[in-house]
């Protein structure tokens, strides 16, 4: 038995609803960032492996390969560009020489941290802008939306 008691159809509902939403917020976040941030914006495949070496340190193109669900030689193409840019260091590993690990420079750490600090102003802009029970939902919902992102996540 199902840990809730929502019907199909609300499921069907929901599910339609946060595969619409949640794309569009997304979006309007980067067009903002892409308005106000000084530097030439990384691709959308750049963007993926620098947040996904962000939260795996040390990590190995197979393995950053097989978490974005890209080829490792694509992969490898983008560690070359990034590493290039100076936002990417590869180190070798200590037993195993043609393993490379996976590190952002600090040059990369400082800019991502300046697009998460425009992306948290300009959403505490809007959020300021809501009345108390849109705010209370908001509150509610950030630990639900966590428990389905990680679900999301381990489903493929």
């Amino acid at each position: 038995m199902p840990p809730h008691s929502a019907s199909g159809q609300d499921i069907d509902r929901m599910a339609l609803g946060l595969a619409e939403r949640l794309p569009a917020l997304a979006r309007a976040l980067e067009r903002y960032v892409d308005q106000h941030y000084p530097h030439a914006k990384p691709t959308d495949a750049q963007l993926a492996l620098l947040r996904y070496v962000e939260g795996h340190d040390g990590t190995t193109v197979r393995a950053a390969a097989g978490a974005l669900l890209m080829k490792p030689n694509n992969v490898s193409a983008l560690v070359t560009q990034l590493t290039e840019q100076g936002l990417l260091e590869r180190r070798q590993d200590r037993t195993d020489k043609r393993i490379a690990h996976l590190h952002l420079t600090a040059q990369a750490r400082q800019r991502i941290g300046e697009v998460k600090q425009l992306m948290g102003v300009r959403t505490a802009q809007v959020l300021r802008t809501m009345t108390d029970g849109e705010l209370d939902a908001l509150g509610s919902a950030l630990g639900s939306l966590q428990a389905l992102e990680e679900r999301l996540h381990s489903a493929h």
